[in-house]
């Protein structure tokens, strides 16, 4: 089996890297990052700070939006080519065939996000800010985070269109950054009804805020990578989430596409 998913991981991470889109949202981080020090050059003293946070969100943002459009369509472009149908007719099984498409789209995303953070250091090392250990860890952070997007697109690409799909996984996406304001709109809801449903979706929603936590508070104490950052326990406790929750959606598009007609 495992020959098989790492035959179609390598197939897949074959087309992605011809796609335009990517090399296009590679030329965006950069610009992004020269823009970050043009930006900088403007401010009062936060040269760095502005380097820093602007290159960091470019890494999540653009990592993101590339993890849903690949993910929502891999599954669906299978389909709509009729490929699937050579494919499922080889000794090949459906779960095999969708863990295939995640790897070697994951592969595809760790690259392109290490070519981010490579944009983001060189930036950092011209105008002497420095790529620092706050730094590094926020983008293991956001990594991860590109990481269970990806998966969260995978998942509603089993069984909806991409353009569905890609409103879906978006939704879940900004929902799930939110997830500190959701909380707190949740707790003071004065409808009992609109409490348990803000609650509810906490629970059935992905805590992206986990990734994306400087400037915010951990554990009651504000963390930033400015200052005072998260603790690498807190990267592995993250990476735990992520890779649970991603098993879990994978497993759940599994058992979706395995019960679907492609006659």
């Amino acid at each position: 089996m495992i020959g098989r998913v790492i035959a179609i991981a390598l197939n897949t991470f074959r087309e992605a890297i011809r796609n335009k889109i990517l090399y296009g949202v590679l030329a965006a981080v950069i610009g992004l990052n020269i823009f970050a020090v043009v930006l900088g050059a403007m401010s009062l003293a936060e040269e760095a700070r502005i380097a820093r946070d602007v290159g960091l969100a470019g890494v999540s943002l653009f990592g993101a939006m590339t993890a849903i459009i690949l993910g929502v369509s891999l599954l669906y472009a299978e389909i709509q080519r009729r490929t699937i149908h050579v494919i499922l007719a080889k000794p090949i099984w459906r779960h095999e065939f969708v863990l295939g498409k995640y790897a070697g789209m994951a592969v595809t995303l760790t690259l392109l996000v290490f070519a981010f953070a490579v944009a983001l250091a060189l930036m950092l090392w011209v105008t002497g800010y420095g790529f620092d250990e706050n730094v590094a860890k926020a983008v293991a952070l956001g990594w991860l985070e590109v990481m269970l997007v990806a998966a969260i697109a995978i998942f509603f690409s089993s069984f909806s269109t991409p353009f569905l799909s890609g409103i879906f996984t978006f939704a879940i996406f900004f929902i799930g950054r939110s997830s500190k304001e959701l909380e707190y709109a949740a707790n003071k809801a004065k409808d009992p009804v609109l409490r348990v449903i803000g609650k509810g979706a906490l629970y059935v929603i992905p805590d992206l805020h986990l990734f994306a936590v400087s400037g915010g508070e951990v554990d009651g104490k504000a963390v930033s990578v400015h200052a005072t950052f998260v603790p690498w326990a807190y990267v592995g406790h993250a990476a735990l989430y992520a890779f649970a929750v991603a098993a879990v959606l994978l497993v759940l598009a599994i058992v979706v596409f395995s019960r679907r007609d492609f006659s």
